[in-house]
């Protein structure tokens, strides 16, 4: 990603912060302004006090008073601006990433990791935040004051102001030799950050598992390796950092010691007042601070390149086809043709020249080995997956289409396994309807033979945790099923969903079903001969070799 492109990315992406981007850069050109003002009044002042000019104390005084106050306004002006524009920005970037990523397209595989993706829209929003609030108004206002205290540099000695120009691009020269492996080191800091976040992620998901392996002290010792790699980086960019700093500050002690001996200098020769070598040595600090300002933000400027590489790719990523959802009214089946899907990468073809028809009003059973399969099968049904060839469709009596993201509101998909998101079973199950009433819940509930919520201490505001955390395995399952039939979708998908149940309750939970589900399609992957006998047609896939 080039420099152009990043500048692009950007300018769109700040859109929401521009217009107070500009307050906030106009409160610190108010700033030099002001702060110009003081040295000239201070000059004034030194000069009345020791008779070189004429004027009354008094009014000096009041005006360098009025500088300050007006350097504290802009200054708190700007502030305030910098903080809500970056809250505003980081905001804007992580509802943007997020949606992108929810609405992206599935892929048969995961091109960045859960955790890796978290630290992304994280930390490296924070990284571009920063840049483009606090480091890129900051560096617009130290040009403006560094060409405006240079300006008045040039009015009152134009050979001192030369020999700092002469002096100050030669340390930020050198400052810079080692800029690309900067940017290097800082990639490498981002993608090893990633790595660890990923690593305590999914270890802390999985943390039981971990335990009951006694992989505990394996797993510490792992990110404690990439730690170490992490710290060794930040080291050697902090190496590079301090490099560059020394050099800026070189160069700012030398021009700081040629004012004050050009001073002293004139001074003797009787051709510099008191006065004007105040407003030297102040303007030395004026020209030379954002110098060295514009020097400390090259490295957050490299960061932020770095940082936007990475939410760029985040933001390529492919969406689903947007649009108004197509419903189809009545009784809906399903039609497979022909259809061949492999996962990129993979050995072997998943499915092969698939054709059945899951007619409008029948309870079929997809059976088949681990790896043949079933799963596949039903992600092309919901459209997250495209088939290699073949067709996809869905229709009812009066019309047929291909399914895609536009069709998904007929379908009623209940995944396999733990499904539940922290928060009351009552959050879950309005997932499914949000505007569903009291009584469909529990009907929902009682279909699913879930019926137990209803005689919890809080009922249906009983909190779970993460992945369910509370309930067992059963009853979160259940919960999860009743949340997929509160769907309005003519056709179900049930993937393993009596996997975790006893025989009695998964005989309750088929016979409830069957008579809830009459007249809708229901296509329900099991390997359990209770819930294939349940069902009115079966379908037996191979897994290819």
């Amino acid at each position: 990603m080039n420099t152009r492109t990043c500048i692009q990315w950007l300018w769109d992406a700040s859109r929401i912060v521009r217009s107070r981007s500009v307050l906030s850069g106009a409160s610190g050109v108010g700033y030099v302004c002001a702060s110009l003002a003081f040295v000239w009044v201070s000059k004034r002042l030194v000069d009345i006090a020791t008779a070189k000019a004429a004027g009354e104390l008094w009014q000096y005084t009041a005006l360098l008073a009025g500088c300050v106050v007006f350097q504290l306004c802009f200054s708190a002006a700007g502030s305030r601006l910098d903080m809500i524009n970056a809250i505003r920005l980081k905001n804007t970037l992580r509802q943007r990433l997020f949606a992108r990523v929810m609405e992206s397209r599935l892929t048969d595989r995961k091109r960045t990791h859960t955790g890796d993706t978290l630290n992304r829209m994280e930390e490296d929003t924070r990284v571009v935040t920063e840049a483009m609030t606090n480091a890129l108004p900051s560096a617009m206002v130290a040009v403006v004051q560094l060409i405006a205290a240079f300006g008045f540099l040039l009015a009152l000695q134009p050979t001192l102001a030369w020999m700092l120009a002469g002096i100050m691009p030669v340390a930020l020269l050198m400052s810079k030799l080692y800029l690309k492996r900067m940017r290097r080191l800082t990639g490498e800091i981002r993608t090893t950050e990633g790595q660890i976040l990923a690593h305590v992620q999914e270890h802390l998901q999985h943390r039981t598992l971990i335990r009951t392996l006694e992989q505990t002290p394996r797993t510490l010792a792992a990110l404690d390796g990439m730690q170490a790699l992490l710290q060794r980086q930040v080291t050697r960019r902090t190496d590079f950092t301090l490099f560059s700093r020394t050099a800026v500050q070189a160069g700012f002690a030398a021009g700081y010691c040629v004012a004050f001996l050009w001073g002293i200098h004139g001074l003797m020769g009787g051709v510099v007042t008191f006065g004007m070598m105040t407003a030297f040595l102040q303007l030395v600090g004026q020209v030379q601070r954002p110098v060295v300002e514009l020097s400390r933000y090259i490295p957050s400027f490299v960061h932020a390149v770095t940082s936007v590489e990475r939410l760029a790719e985040l933001d390529r990523l492919p969406a689903e086809e947007r649009g108004e959802p197509v419903f189809l009214k009545g009784k809906a089946g399903i039609r497979l043709t022909g259809v061949d899907f492999a996962y990129s990468g993979g050995q072997r073809q998943v499915i092969s020249d698939f054709t059945y028809d899951f007619r409008p009003g029948s309870f079929t059973a997809l059976v088949g080995e681990t790896g043949a399969g079933k799963s596949t099968l039903i992600r092309l049904m919901l459209a997250l997956l495209t088939p290699d060839r073949g067709t996809v469709t869905l229709y009812n009596e009066t019309q047929e289409i291909p399914t895609s993201p536009l069709t998904r509101c007929n379908l009623v998909y209940v995944p396999q396994g733990n499904t539940l998101l922290s928060g009351t079973i009552r959050e879950n199950l309005l997932l499914g309807h949000p505007l569903a009433t009291d009584d469909e819940l529990k009907e929902a509930l009682r279909i699913a033979a879930a019926e137990f919520v209803l005689s919890l201490p809080e009922g249906m505001d009983t909190r779970c945790g993460e992945g369910g955390e509370g309930l067992s395995e059963g009853q979160a399952q259940r919960v999860a099923i009743a949340r997929g039939l509160l769907r309005p979708g003519s056709i179900l998908l049930l993937d393993e969903p009596t996997s975790s149940l006893d025989g009695e309750t998964e005989r309750t939970l088929l016979r409830r079903l069957a008579e809830a589900t009459a007249g809708k399609t229901v296509v329900l992957v099991t390997h359990r001969s209770e819930a294939t006998n349940a069902c009115h047609d079966s379908v037996h896939l191979k897994r290819n070799q």
